[in-house]
């Protein structure tokens, strides 16, 4: 976006039509190479790989910004607040916000990426940002990354925007899963409460937990957030791929990313999601009328994520904690990554645009966002000025898990839309419609595997 250009908001386009207009020019894309390919080597994108930033503004130049519109709305007045902030900190960089509906977020963005007409920056749910970095419409930004910053960021903010050996994104703060159970309501029941990750429940020890809760009288004693599991919703990806990982499976190839055959329909992904839908047959998981199962009283246990931390903690003062998920066979997993932000390759003056983003990633800037959002800060100074993550703090679970391998970013593909969307529709049917699990994650393969065919297995555009 040129400097200086007044902010214009995207036009509604089909998204199907969007969609082609991008595949058709990944397979263009994918047939060049750019200056400084790396051949998809692995590992955080290291500085002076991408020639993104030289470290000087070109001017004094206008950058346009979008930002999806969240369900937690101290999220967008905390952002509002860090624009004002920075523009008044400098004269170099002037800051236009832009906000768009969370539901039509995806739809927006394909569009404007389809009509070349991207902002200087917006944030993408971390791993959908990896196919706009395919088909060329992002800037690496290992250029950009100073090296104190670098080794200050959580490592798993930089594994989750790394594709290809480069870095693509960048969030302010990272994500976590766990079970918030009720240690009173446990001990009452002789149930033991797990102090890590080493002692976590095993899924079976779970099932037996579960029923022992119902005879101390909570009917459905689990809350699985069942009310955000619509067909295609990122929740059942997000909070339940962990189970497929924890049984041994996966969603796709992990290594080559070429198929889902034998990973997703495989023994192990068939018995985790069996026996979560053998708790919900069993009417063992509130049924999510409401998402108040929990904090209501009606379920003493939450399989859910940080974002409700104080909610609950509000609900039941001293009587509320995180546990790991349950073991499912090959360790208990989590879930990481969150919102991250991208710079559309044609932003004309990236150096001004790391400017501000180097402002929302000093400690003071992640620590008033992580306080209002509850997410986990994305840098170790942050965390050691928030009292929830630091030391022993309540919340500590959570960095302990992105720290000690227990946290599994979701698939670093430019698949992954059609790997979520499959998965998404798949547990949907399997959880709430009691569909077979085995040929229903057939179908689900046959959607992945299609589109990794017609995408000629994403080959790595040198970009």
């Amino acid at each position: 976006m040129t400097r200086g250009a007044t902010p214009r908001r995207p036009r509604a386009a089909d998204a199907r039509a969007a969609t082609a207009f991008l595949l058709t020019a990944a397979l263009i894309v994918a047939g060049c190479t750019g200056d400084g390919a790396d051949g998809g080597g692995k590992g955080s994108a290291k500085p002076g790989t991408d020639r993104t930033c030289d470290g000087r503004i070109k001017g004094t130049s206008q950058i346009t910004v979008w930002y999806h519109s969240p369900t937690a709305q101290g999220e967008l007045t905390t952002l509002r607040a860090q624009v004002r902030r920075f523009n008044a900190s400098q004269h170099d960089v002037t800051v236009n916000l832009m906000t768009l509906p969370d539901g039509d977020y995806d739809t927006e963005v394909r569009a404007a990426a389809a009509g070349g007409d991207l902002p200087d920056l917006l944030d993408f749910d971390a791993p959908k940002l990896l196919g706009y970095a395919w088909v060329g419409r992002l800037r690496p930004l290992g250029s950009c990354l100073p090296d104190a910053l670098r080794a200050d960021l959580l490592p798993s903010i930089l594994q989750q925007g790394t594709y290809a050996g480069r870095l693509w994104g960048i969030g302010t703060f990272d994500s976590g899963l766990g079970l918030y159970v009720r240690p009173s309501v446990l001990k009452k029941a002789g149930i033991r409460v797990p102090e890590g990750t080493a002692d976590a429940w095993t899924a079976d020890e779970f099932t037996g937990i579960l029923g022992k809760l119902r005879e101390e009288g909570y009917e459905a004693p689990l809350d699985l957030g069942l009310r955000y599991s619509t067909p295609g919703a990122e929740w059942n990806t997000y909070g339940f791929a962990p189970a497929v990982w924890s049984a041994g499976g996966d969603l796709i190839d992990a290594k080559n990313h070429r198929t889902a055959d034998g990973y997703l329909n495989g023994a192990d992904s068939v018995r985790a999601l069996t026996i979560l839908q053998k708790w919900v047959e069993s009417g063992l998981v509130d049924p999510g009328g409401d998402d108040k199962a929990f904090a209501a009283g009606r379920s003493p246990i939450s399989w859910s994520g940080h974002w409700r931390w104080r909610e609950y903690a509000k609900a039941f003062p001293g009587d509320m904690t995180i546990v790991p998920l349950p073991d499912f066979g090959d360790g208990t997993v989590t879930g990481m990554g969150s919102w991250q932000w991208g710079v559309p390759s044609t932003s004309v003056d990236p150096d001004a645009v790391w400017r501000f983003l180097a402002f929302l990633l000093s400690p003071d800037e992640v620590v008033r966002m992580t306080d209002v959002n509850g997410a986990i800060p994305a840098t170790r100074t942050a965390i050691e000025r928030t009292a929830q993550f630091r030391g022993t703090g309540p919340e500590r679970l959570y960095i302990d898990q992105l720290q000690n391998g227990t946290a599994r970013p979701r698939p670093r593909t430019p698949a992954y839309g059609a790997v979520t969307d499959a998965f998404s529709r798949a547990f949907a049917k399997i959880v709430l419609d009691r569909a077979p699990v085995r040929p229903t994650l057939d179908r689900a393969v046959a959607a992945i595997d299609k589109d990794l065919a017609d995408h000629q297995y994403y080959p790595p555009t040198g970009r």
